[in-house]
């Protein structure tokens, strides 16, 4: 096990955690023995987080150091992977064994549990976030004990807790190890549209949403044009693309990257070459590291009928964005059922914001979008930059009492709080 007092940072370098202790515990046994002898802490992932969602001032542990597992079971339909792991590392496995699961991230990088936890999410109308695909979490409780929450309603009284058990924003105490749907696998041919007119995102956003398995489309909401991307399964919408012509753009005739001047190489294949799941619907692929930190990142969901209003406030601020954005991202995701999930109780559309990395320059225009969009509904995503303030955020969460009474009876001393869920469940 190693233990330092050394400082930890995030992936982009914007947050610097204060624990008091930095563990990577080598065992499970370990990791239950500190979380018993500590007054307050917080498990970290990769970093990918943009704010301070993972940090404590007590102990902060990293469970990556745990003995890997990945058990699958087919009877079941699912497989049982130890948090720390990321999901490039389960996919490979799945994809050699002949399953899949149902979506990914744009970035396979990221753990499992740090995932899940956040609400992060893929795309397609059908599709529904990561958390979504989780029938079992097991956490170290606050008294080192071992504690599972499941799906299945004749589990103790897991029905009425499950649901805010997944999304849970690090909350119930460090995941050990979680149980995720699969199903059988499947092949992706991925086309990119450059070119298509931005008005066409307003207009005909369901044709673009409805016209692959998984679909994204990316804009600077100031220069009149979108590229669209759209990850096809050949088992359900062939490996064609939709016409030479349509939304008025073009098929791409070479490899691309949403962010100009990056390498395409970073990016998984195009072009309509099919290839298994887990090679195709994350953006970037598995032996790459797509950027090196060098951006802050924001996200809305907003209830899918908000979508036109939205895209014609981005429109309008435009000019304002252009400085600061390096790119903006346009998902969909279908209605999650976790209590704290921005997608909770409605399909939704997610606007995902690249920033420059210039958190002075970038907070002001990002208080100037939310104040537009927060208005028709939107949610900020668990682990990105926000202006919103905690008090805003959580009114929007209509279970966050069934959520905050789920923590104060699993962790009556709110071990495994920190400033930032105490702040969200003030006099609760």
């Amino acid at each position: 096990m190693l233990t330092t007092g050394a400082s930890a940072h995030n992936w982009a370098g914007n947050i610097t955690f204060g624990p008091e202790r930095l563990h990577r515990p080598s065992s499970l046994d370990e990791l239950r023995r500190i979380v018993a002898g500590a007054a307050r802490v917080r498990a970290l992932g990769t970093g990918h987080s943009f704010n301070r969602i993972a940090d404590t001032d007590g102990d902060l542990v990293r469970v990556d150091g745990l003995p890997r597992r990945i058990e699958i079971d087919p009877a079941a339909g699912t497989v049982t992977v130890s948090a720390g792991l990321r999901y490039v590392e389960v996919a490979a496995e799945l994809q050699a064994a002949g399953w899949a699961l149902a979506n990914m991230a744009s970035l396979p990088h990221i753990t499992v549990a740090g995932s899940v936890a956040t609400g992060t999410h893929g795309s397609g109308d059908g599709n529904r976030g990561l958390a979504s695909a989780v029938a079992a979490v097991e956490v170290v409780g606050p008294d080192g004990d071992l504690v599972a929450f499941r799906r299945d309603a004749d589990a103790d009284a897991d029905a009425d807790r499950f649901p805010g058990a997944v999304v849970s924003l690090g909350a119930l105490g460090p995941v050990v190890a979680l149980t995720l749907d699969i199903e059988p696998s499947f092949e992706v041919a991925q086309w990119v549209y450059t070119g298509v007119p931005l008005d066409a995102l307003g207009s005909r956003f369901d044709e673009i949403t409805g016209a692959a398995y998984s679909v994204s489309t990316f804009t600077d909401w100031h220069g009149g044009l979108a590229t669209v991307w759209l990850k096809r399964r050949t088992d359900r919408d062939g490996s064609g693309h939709p016409g030479a012509d349509w939304l008025g753009g073009a098929p791409a005739k070479e490899p691309w990257h949403p962010i100009a001047g990056m390498p395409a190489r970073f990016c998984t294949r195009q072009l309509g070459v099919p290839g298994p799941w887990n090679a195709r619907l994350p953006h970037f692929r598995a032996e790459f590291t797509p950027s090196r930190g060098e951006e802050l990142q924001s996200e809305l969901f907003l209830p899918r009928a908000a979508a036109p209003a939205a895209f014609a406030a981005l429109r309008e601020l435009g000019p304002a964005l252009a400085p600061v954005l390096q790119i903006s991202e346009v998902r969909t995701i279908a209605a999650e059922d976790q209590w704290m999930s921005p997608a909770f109780g409605r399909d939704s559309v997610a606007l995902h914001f690249t920033w420059v990395k210039d958190e002075e320059a970038v907070r002001p225009v990002l208080a100037r979008m939310e104040e537009l969009l927060l208005p028709l509904g939107a949610r900020p995503h668990w682990g990105k930059v926000t202006t919103a303030a905690p008090a805003a955020v959580a009114a929007r969460y209509e279970h966050l009492d069934s959520f905050a009474r789920l923590l104060s009876a699993h962790d009556p001393e709110g071990r495994f709080r920190n400033a930032f869920v105490s702040e969200l469940l003030a006099e609760r």
